[in-house]
């Protein structure tokens, strides 16, 4: 358990080497990342953790608000990888990657932004669907629905994610951190626009063509924005690494090489 000062959050690390730190969407858990973490490299070191409320998780004893991510994916780093480490985050989990190659460079090594958020502003449209999915009861009766529209599920782990996210908001306290989170993408804290453009870290942004949540454009606006960004875009939903890890890996692996050296000659399950 990661000790933090809102309570305790899981996390898992594998491996041992040069470091990889994996942030979660909201309402998911850290085995989104359980395919694409068996294609790293033999000697990378892979951290996943759990958002508070989700997973092994408890709640935590602050509202569940993209603030709060940011500075436990923050501490994680801190604690994990002090050295500096490639952050990818898928979601709210890009948004706190982002965050942190913001305000903590010297920990972000390599930033990957996986159909994630921060780049939408408000909106009515926006301040207005997040407000009902900030409504506990609104929210469980709608997420089954919702997570197969954002889902896209083709493969087994998408499954097993689209399950993941009906499960944590069936009730509490995954339901109450899932709703206080889209409570709070509607507040200015979750607008990363005007500071973006300062990120010096490398920089990967992955994105699947067919997610309704966060559109392409979302990520093709992101990659002009961060000076050293390169985009690569696939045929997949919200969550490209359960969807196609094999992609991922291919697009990640030697962006990671890149940025920390090659760890290992030989890929785990290749």
């Amino acid at each position: 358990m990661l000790e933090t000062p809102t309570g305790p959050v899981a996390y898992d690390t594998r491996g041992a080497g040069a470091a990889i730190v994996m942030l979660p969407s909201g309402a998911h858990d850290h085995h989104d990342y359980d395919e694409l973490r068996a294609l790293l490299p033999v000697g990378w070191r892979s951290t996943a953790l759990d958002w508070p409320g989700h997973g092994a998780s408890p709640a935590g004893t602050a509202p569940a608000t993209v603030s709060r991510f940011a500075d436990i994916a923050e501490r994680l780093v801190e604690e994990v990888a002090p050295e500096g480490a490639v952050v990818v985050g898928n979601s709210v989990g890009g948004f706190a990657a982002t965050r942190l190659a913001i305000r903590r460079p010297d920990l972000v090594r390599g930033l990957v932004i996986i159909d994630g958020g921060g780049f939408v502003g408000r909106p009515p449209q926006v301040r207005a669907f997040c407000a009902l999915m900030a409504r506990p009861r609104f929210l469980r009766r709608v997420y089954p629905s919702f997570s197969a529209w954002y889902m896209r599920a083709r493969t087994d782990a998408d499954r097993r994610a689209r399950d993941t996210g009906v499960a944590t908001t069936r009730a509490d306290p995954g339901l109450r951190a899932v709703a206080e989170l889209w409570g709070s993408f509607a507040s200015p804290e979750h607008d990363l626009r005007a500071e973006a453009g300062g990120i010096t870290a490398p920089t990967l942004v992955i994105w699947g063509r067919r997610d309704p949540v966060i559109p392409v454009r979302v990520g093709r606006r992101i990659a002009q924005t961060i000076p050293v960004a390169a985009l690569a875009e696939l045929d997949t939903g919200h969550v490209p690494h359960t969807t196609d890890p094999q992609a991922v890996s291919e697009l990640l692996v030697p962006f990671a090489e890149r940025v920390l050296g090659r760890a290992g000659a030989v890929a785990a399950g290749r």
